[in-house]
């Protein structure tokens, strides 16, 4: 029997907690091989994310290249979150440096050339702002159409978001980026933050599960989400440790957990300061007037859409975690 082919990955990430865990799901993945990581300001500074991803990479033993990206989104300031995840994104635990350093090439230019040497074949996965994807679409629009599949963890479609209560954080921070993403014609798959929600969250029996596989891995990923545990309960009041990107790489591995998802318009709101970063999605269409359906064709038709993931099977989400960090 032929060895089977590893799926190529590219992620990109604003490298803090969640971050940190979701690359350790995709670096130990039979299933795929990460040919690159590139990093991007937002949840801490770029060059944290850096750092974060370097020390993330060793930890699981890898030697994926890591390159550098935006250090602010297109054309606002940044604003990071390290109420959430600490100064250092990773809860402040004092992480030795990592030894290795990211290489030369900008993330932007990292990822037309990591889509060229893998036309048709890639998948890209955004787990940040989608600044250095933007900007590579700047560069160059045809790699939209040279990639396989791009899932995106990012908005907050038809429910609260995290950041504001029309916004989810990613998309908030660089919204200009995430407008171009979603008119660039990528065949998206929209993770939203609600995915990460309630029966997602990982209680304190599920924490102690992990716990006890008793590997510096399995540690690392419940230590590193420390703070943004407590900040979690702050701010819902669900107790637990709540994780989007690596439930946003559950699905990228294993697209069979998701349980409902549907093809719509995604608009991201950039004007108005108080629904900045909305991800708008008419899932009930009802924009019904005939203007608003020529438009929907027309948006259609230029590859203006994305699939929203409405749902996912909890159980098996958790059984992708546990295999990852055992």
């Amino acid at each position: 029997m032929l060895p089977r082919v590893k799926r190529p990955f590219l992620i990109d990430t604003d490298t803090a907690s969640d971050d940190a865990v979701a690359l350790i799901m995709a670096l130990r993945s039979p299933l795929v091989e990460v040919v690159a990581v590139t990093t991007v300001a937002g949840n801490v500074r770029v060059e944290q994310s850096t750092r974060n991803a370097l020390y993330t990479a060793e930890l699981c033993g890898a030697c994926v290249p890591v390159f550098a990206g935006a250090e602010k989104p297109l054309r606002r300031e940044h604003y990071g979150a390290d109420w959430f995840h600490g100064r250092d994104g990773l809860g402040d635990h004092d992480y030795p440096p990592p030894k290795r350093v990211p290489e030369r090439m900008s993330a932007a230019d990292a990822i037309i050339a990591t889509v060229e040497t893998h036309p048709g074949a890639l998948e890209m996965v955004t787990l940040g702002p989608l600044t250095n994807i933007a900007l590579a679409l700047q560069k160059r629009a045809d790699i939209a159409g040279k990639v396989r599949r791009c899932v995106v963890m990012g908005g907050a479609p038809c429910c609260e978001g995290n950041v504001t209560p029309a916004a989810e954080y990613n998309i908030w921070c660089d919204p200009e980026a995430a407008r171009m993403v979603m008119r660039s014609g990528l065949p998206i798959e929209l993770v939203g933050w609600h995915l990460s929600r309630h029966g997602a969250v990982l209680n304190s029996s599920e924490i102690e599960h992990i716990l006890s596989f008793k590997n510096p891995i399995a540690e690392f990923a419940i230590e590193c989400n420390s703070m943004a545990q407590q900040a979690f309960l702050r701010q819902t009041g669900e107790p637990g440790i709540a994780l989007p990107d690596p439930v946003a790489m559950a699905v990228a591995l294993d697209p069979s957990m998701v349980t409902a998802r549907s093809k719509h318009l995604v608009e991201v709101e950039t004007e108005s300061e108080l629904t900045r970063g909305m991800t708008i999605v008419d899932r009930l269409h009802v924009a019904g007037d005939e203007r608003n359906r020529q438009a929907w064709a027309q948006s259609l038709a230029d590859g203006h859409q994305a699939e929203i993931l409405w749902s996912i099977d909890n159980a098996r989400w958790k059984e992708a975690l546990y295999a990852a960090l055992r």
